[in-house]
């Protein structure tokens, strides 16, 4: 369904991505990707639509981010990228539609901006008894809960005092000095905002509206559900780092189990919108501390394809760069097991002397010792001649680690001299 709503979408995104692409000969006069009178013109020419078509489809693909505007500009979103070979892509873009239903269709231009405001909000109670009822519901009945979801909102906007000598509350939003925030809201103002507001939703492919009953879609059904299942999430926060940075949340699942970490990485991401959340974990991933760089990218595992180009952009940061070659090969389907194979020597030994930073500064000893086996190398001296040489900041204090943890008097020599010899830059 989410495919079917979004193909006339998808095609003027792809049009666009193939005669508007950089280096096309066929760009328009003006040098831009943008869907200028011209550009409507010659779309609606090879595709054989109407101009006003074209237009729709066009902004309908960028509410679902097939097309990214960036001011005078435009460029394929991943979503097109991934289009054909990822349907969480097709599903996120249908989601993101379905969140901007508002903006689908033009406000009633009789109505004030803020009762428009309070509608919107109201919607998401009303969208969430359409998909407990499983199955039509007249409107009049809709209109009755809109009614009681706005007055509850007018009602919140004005704190009353708790004491009889307290201090006036201020309020957390303007209150018009004619309304009263307890008031009932009239059904004749709201009536017809509650027909935009399903006449959108249906224009979208959440819900269909006849014979005086509103039922959601499937997919509507679905995506409020999806909604309904995020707020449990978030509000489930194991470990309760929900409100943290990436930073502090990761240190907060530093000690859990997988499992427990990943519920609590999905519990964040719930709270937050995917682009701001990836920024935040690559962003944390670039601190000095390695064990967050790891579980960083394990959040990012949990992201999905949605994470894939801003991964794709840091592969030449050197600090990041194995960790997203690794994402990257088990997005693409390789098991993870053999996804190492896809780093060089350099990069696997890199990855090594990060890991163990990473043991050296938060695990046990033990530990250190049996990453020292997990090396590629097959002998201690050629592991240390590679490690020198791969120029990791943290070389010298991995291996003063290394060489105090070993039980090994003999290789534990060897591991100072070398690490001498890195401090010193001799050979």
């Amino acid at each position: 369904m989410a495919r079917s709503g979004l193909a006339a979408a998808a095609r003027v995104a792809r049009w666009a991505d193939n005669a508007l692409g950089p280096g096309r000969d066929a760009a328009t006069a003006d040098g831009k990707a943008t869907l200028s009178e011209s550009t409507a013109e010659r779309a609606a020419s090879d595709l054989g639509l109407t101009t006003d078509r074209i237009r729709a489809d066009w902004d309908t693909a960028r509410l679902a981010g097939l097309v990214e505007v960036h001011g005078d500009s435009a460029r394929p979103g991943w979503r097109l990228r991934a289009w054909d070979r990822d349907d969480s892509a097709v599903l996120r873009g249908w989601v993101a539609l379905f969140d901007a239903w508002s903006l689908a269709s033009p406000e009633p231009e009789e109505q004030e901006p803020a009762a428009v405001a309070e509608v919107v909000s109201a919607m998401p109670q009303v969208l969430s008894f359409l998909q407990l009822s499983a199955g039509p519901v007249p409107v009049e009945q809709l209109l009755d809960l809109l009614r009681q979801r706005v007055t509850e909102l007018r009602t919140e906007r004005c704190e009353v005092p708790y004491g009889a000598g307290s201090e006036p509350a201020v309020p957390l939003a303007p209150v018009p000095v004619d309304a009263d925030p307890a008031e009932p809201a009239e059904d004749a103002e709201l009536a017809p905002l509650l027909d935009w507001a399903l006449n959108a939703l249906a224009s979208v492919g959440a819900l269909t509206c006849g014979g005086g009953q509103a039922t959601l879609t499937p997919l509507g059904s679905w995506a409020v559900w999806v909604k309904l299942e995020q707020i449990c999430v978030a509000a489930q926060s194991p470990a309760g780092n929900i409100e943290q940075s990436a930073e502090g949340m990761l240190r907060g699942c530093a000690q859990l189990r997988p499992n427990a970490a990943r519920a609590e990485y999905r519990a964040w991401l719930a709270a937050r919108t995917v682009g701001s959340a990836v920024s935040e974990l690559l962003l944390a991933a670039r601190g000095d501390d390695a064990l967050l760089r790891g579980l960083a990218f394990e959040a990012l595992r949990v992201v999905g394809a949605p994470a894939e180009p801003d991964v794709r952009a840091v592969v030449e940061e050197p600090a990041l760069r194995p960790y997203a070659l690794l994402w990257l090969a088990e997005h693409d389907g390789v098991d993870p097991e053999d996804a190492h194979e896809v780093l060089t020597r350099q990069e696997a030994t890199w990855l090594w002397v990060d890991t163990a930073a990473a043991v050296a500064d938060h695990g046990e000893a033990p530990m250190l010792v049996r990453h020292l086996e997990s090396a590629l190398q097959p002998t201690v001296p050629a592991l240390l001649t590679e490690v020198r040489a791969v120029g990791h900041p943290r070389t010298v204090q991995v291996l003063v680690a290394l060489a105090a943890a070993h039980p090994d008097p003999a290789l534990a020599k060897a591991v100072r001299r070398a690490a001498f010899q890195v401090h010193t830059g001799g050979s």
